[in-house]
């Protein structure tokens, strides 16, 4: 993908927002009832607030953006959300009160929300992560892809990115982008897409962006929670790879699969 930066010779500051919807499913099997209980405790420990929190500064840094404020929450039984301010340039100098910041809140944040699922009868689980950067001016989210695939075990990822509104060029023009993207794919490592079988549904008169992406290889140790494929009968373990293969397929059709 082509950076904005420097593309664009600008009257003023650059007002389109480049918003980036990117959700992870990663998914496992439990075989017991207590084991189910144990991935649920192991992924409220592995992804609460603090550790998202961690994620989305970096995201920030990646991004060039300049963090404002941070709010973090996690929640009872299970679930975690975080959520960061941020402008797309450093502050000269702090701001003395909060409403001061108020045009770069509402256009540039960061925002995670964590939901763990479990199958009420087969055992499935399927850890979903909803991921929203919303930016304004020269930083693009795009740019962060790549480090927030590789932060979870993301087995079917989800992403649509939208740029809105217009900004004027030096000489009034309008533009509705400021860079050029074919596919949301073109910002993403290619070691790391050649994983994923991909799938793109874009509008590209409306600047609208979206993509679709399970991985190719299938490994049932993988998704196996505190067992081993080697110690189920090959009757158990093809079941179990039935069920995880149509979940999968499921989350990346988005529709039911008989």
């Amino acid at each position: 993908m082509g950076k904005p930066r420097g593309q664009l010779k600008l009257d003023g500051f650059n007002h389109l927002t480049k918003s980036l919807s990117f959700n992870i499913y990663d998914i496992s099997y439990a075989v017991s009832e207590t084991q189910r209980q144990r991935y649920i405790e192991y992924i409220d420990e592995e992804y609460d607030s603090d550790r998202l929190t961690e994620i989305l500064l970096k995201v920030a840094e990646i991004i060039g953006g300049t963090v404002l404020d941070v709010a973090r929450q996690d929640y009872d039984p299970q679930g975690a959300s975080v959520t960061i301010l941020m402008s797309d340039r450093p502050a000269a100098v702090p701001p003395p009160a909060r409403g001061s910041t108020v045009g770069h809140m509402d256009k540039s944040h960061i925002t995670v929300h964590t939901y763990p699922e479990m199958h009420p009868d087969n055992g499935i689980a399927t850890f979903r992560v909803d991921i929203d950067v919303a930016t304004c001016g020269l930083t693009s989210p795009l740019e962060a892809l790549d480090y927030l695939i590789k932060q979870f075990d993301s087995d079917v990822v989800i992403c649509d990115y939208r740029v809105r509104g217009f900004t004027r060029n030096a000489k009034g023009k309008k533009h509705f982008i400021d860079h050029k993207i074919n596919s949301i794919q073109e910002s993403i490592h290619k070691r790391l897409l050649d994983k994923y079988e991909c799938r793109d549904v874009n509008v590209y008169q409306e600047n609208i962006f979206h993509t679709k992406m399970h991985l190719k290889n299938f490994n049932l140790d993988d998704y196996l929670f505190s067992e081993m494929a080697q110690q189920l009968s090959f009757r158990e373990r093809m079941r179990i790879e039935h069920l995880l293969r149509k979940e999968i397929i499921e989350l990346y059709q988005s529709s039911p699969v008989d």
